[in-house]
């Protein structure tokens, strides 16, 4: 089985290694990697692995903002994309957590019967009061999260999206596919969220604006979950503040993203299954001298790019803004303000 994963990427160069060596656990066996403005040796890191044969690495595309989705497009043109039987479309900072069988990618597909498409929830994972970053798995290092069938007061909860060779495709989103408006419907794809059931109807045709890339989380991840590592480290956090989003340019991450997703509520280390095979998996990667170096070097100049950042009046007060934000959600704690009820009761 051939599985694509496509991502896009702008200043991840510490974090590629576990990604890519998470991945070949689960299964993938390529990888198209997008790069755009990168100024601490991703695209460099990148280039190394693509002649090595192990990724695919191209420069992003876009002309204006939209950078996921100029690249999305582009990627359907892509050899390593046309002749996938499986395409995972998802960002360095999201892992899928498997829960049935072997636990890879086939094992998932098979659980699910096979469809034409497997849309995975989200788990939003804390930063928990980490603050410094160490050059170390992610997934180890992250455990707590929000009630995973409840994020901000939202039953429904966003998506990333396993399609399938067949799947009747007009075009690919950063969260899910999507096949034309007027598909009749016997010729709509078999499509199941991450228990194997049949996602909504209403999400399956993009009927409701609000849900086109979310829907309810209860019960949606018997077969796997989606962890979604947002924050990190606070210090990963202001660098990634400095770099902006890599899907619109500009754009900044501000104190309500970082409430969001910083509820510790919940403790989730079923991931932690993975830590034996993806250590095997790095120490291979790194066995490549000039992999290990370049690695070595995204991780030196994210430490140099923090450092820069914290001598700066506005960057050190937007540290100390985010350590003393509240762990509620923004909605959360407006519920309870309006309701009359302690902070503390989420407690």
């Amino acid at each position: 089985m051939r599985i694509t994963a496509v991502t896009c990427v702008k200043n991840e160069g510490p974090f590629l290694l576990e990604w890519i060596a998470f991945h070949r656990v689960l299964g993938v066996t390529d990888f198209l990697f997008y790069s755009n403005d990168c100024t601490d040796g991703t695209d460099h890191l990148l280039d190394a692995l693509a002649a090595k044969g192990l990724v695919q690495h191209l420069p992003n595309p876009a002309e204006g903002r939209n950078y996921q989705m100029e690249a999305l497009k582009d990627a359907r043109k892509q050899d390593v994309v046309i002749n996938a039987d499986w395409v995972w479309v998802a960002d360095v900072d999201e892992f899928l957590n498997i829960h049935v069988g072997d636990h890879t990618i086939p094992a998932l597909i098979d659980a699910c019967g096979d469809p034409q498409a497997i849309s995975l929830t989200f788990q939003f994972f804390a930063n928990d009061d980490v603050d410094t970053f160490e050059d170390r798995p992610v997934i180890e290092q992250f455990t707590r999260c929000h009630n995973p069938d409840l994020w901000c007061g939202e039953a429904a909860i966003e998506v990333k999206s396993l399609i399938r060779h067949d799947f009747p495709l007009h075009y690919y989103g950063a969260h899910r596919p999507f096949f034309k408006g007027k598909l009749p419907p016997k010729k709509r794809p078999s499509w199941t969220d991450g228990s194997g059931r049949p996602v909504p109807h209403r999400f399956l045709v993009a009927a409701n604006p609000r849900r086109i890339r979310k829907f309810p989380a209860a019960g949606a991840r018997n077969f796997a979950t989606l962890n979604h590592y947002a924050l990190r480290s606070l210090d990963s956090y202001l660098v990634k503040n400095d770099r902006g989003d890599v899907n619109r340019e500009n754009r900044a991450f501000d104190d309500t993203y970082w409430r969001e997703r910083n509820d510790p509520a919940w403790e989730d280390t079923s991931i932690s299954r993975y830590l034996p095979d993806l250590a095997s998996e790095m120490a291979a990667l790194m066995a490549d001298d000039t992999i290990k170096r370049l690695h070595d070097d995204a991780v030196a100049l994210h430490r140099k790019k923090r450092d820069e950042l914290l001598a700066q009046p506005a960057y050190q007060e937007m540290q100390k803004q985010l350590r003393s934000a509240s762990k509620l959600p923004p909605q959360e704690e407006e519920m309870l303000v309006t309701l009359g009820l302690p902070l503390d009761i989420a407690s």
